[in-house]
């Protein structure tokens, strides 16, 4: 039987608001003051956000990655959800901007994979070419609809081939606004009776800036307008590109009690989109080096690299040696949330695969792959099965 998941239309929508306005208003959560244990967290101070549930299991941080991606379509209030049930301590919404200045989740602004937009008569001239960050892409892009447009949409599993199941749920849920995103973590945390905290990335931050929809003061904004996500839940804003990060450091200041910003990594050779744009050579790998961490730490509070940058693949497709990096970044006084752990065959360790499908979901493999990563130091770790990632930080013991 299909799961029909009501949470997804549960929220006002009024397409007629400001792009800076906040739909829903729900109950306030009273807030206790912030446990002793949480001190060394990015620093959080006492006066901030009710930190708690960030103190569990040595510090290390559960992130629901586009939400439980694995177990419903991405970017979904019912992954969101999913992924608190399964035991996230935060979840993770990539943000893109509407032609009318709203942010809405989705790992990107091209939006043909993750909607039935190509289905929808009515959009069919929106289609079209542009180049994102150096890369001609052909589809419909965000940047192009209203939010009221977005909202006829409907989200689809994004790797229908590594995830089958998902695919009953095609079609029936919304694509969310950061404002209701907000929403359910605040709705979800008085239900659970712990704080869920937020993640954001700012996606493509000089793209949208040059054609006149920055994401950072729209981000700020909506953060602001409820007291959930202005001081009560810790709020990391992640990003690949590093001068959004500095702008977004010189608008909040460097001792907010509950925002910290978090450097995305891609790949040591990979250059930062607007290291490009600036005609620097340097890349990632010239980041994740002692001097290149403290670069960073003058601007971020932590950082999250890929896996592979902290413990790289041989070439017969089994982990290696950890890397200097989780070294280097704790040195600078950053904390390290690598990404993407995922439960099936197709993205583990050949090692850790089981005896079937590249698309069968493997629990086992994918724990023992967490905890390898937890050996090696890290502080929290994007997943998109929760469920599994909490089991692997509950039952892991150092040696």
């Amino acid at each position: 039987m299909k799961e029909c998941h009501v949470s997804v239309t549960s929220y006002p929508y009024n397409h007629t608001l400001s792009p800076h306005s906040i739909y829903p208003t729900m109950i306030r959560i009273r807030i206790l003051g912030l446990p002793l244990a949480l001190a060394g967290l990015f620093s959080l101070s006492a006066c901030g956000g009710d930190g708690g549930d960030l103190a569990n299991n040595g510090n290390i941080l559960v992130i629901g990655h586009r939400g439980a991606s694995a177990l419903r379509p991405e970017h979904t209030l019912a992954s969101y959800t999913k992924a608190i049930e399964d035991g996230a301590d935060v979840i993770e919404p990539d943000l893109v901007a509407t032609k009318d200045g709203f942010l809405v989740a989705r790992h990107e602004n091209e939006i043909s994979g993750t909607t039935n937009v190509a289905t929808v008569a009515k959009f069919a001239g929106r289609k079209t070419k542009k180049v994102i960050d150096g890369n001609t892409l052909e589809g419909w892009f965000t940047e192009d609809f209203t939010l009221a447009e977005i909202k006829e949409l409907r989200a689809k599993e994004r790797i229908p081939q590594i995830r089958p199941d998902n695919t009953q749920y095609d079609g029936q849920f919304e694509i969310p606004t950061v404002a209701e995103i907000i929403a359910l973590a605040k709705s979800m945390s008085a239900k659970t009776g712990r704080t869920i905290h937020l993640y954001p990335e700012t996606k493509h931050p000089s793209y949208f800036q040059s054609i006149g929809l920055p994401l950072e003061d729209r981000l700020l904004t909506a953060l602001a307008q409820d007291d959930y996500s202005a001081k009560r839940a810790v709020i990391f804003i992640q990003s690949f590109e590093t001068a959004n990060l500095k702008t977004l450091r010189g608008k909040i200041g460097k001792n907010h009690p509950t925002y910290r910003l978090v450097q995305l990594m891609d790949d040591g050779r990979v250059q930062p989109p607007d290291f490009v744009l600036a005609g620097s050579k340097r890349t990632y790998g010239d980041l994740m080096t002692v001097e290149g961490m403290k670069e960073v730490a003058a601007y971020a509070d932590g950082v999250g690299p890929n896996k592979l940058s902290i413990i790289p693949q041989d070439s017969s497709g089994n982990l290696g040696q950890p890397t200097a990096l989780v070294g280097n970044a704790h040195a600078a006084g950053l904390r390290v949330h690598p990404y993407t752990f995922r439960p099936e065959n197709n993205f583990l360790p050949a090692s850790l695969k089981s005896n079937a499908s590249a698309a069968t979901r493997n629990p086992d493999g994918l724990a023992a792959e967490i905890q390898a990563y937890l050996k090696a130091g890290i502080d929290g770790f994007f997943t998109d099965d929760p469920a599994v990632g909490r089991r692997a930080v509950d039952t892991f013991k150092r040696s």
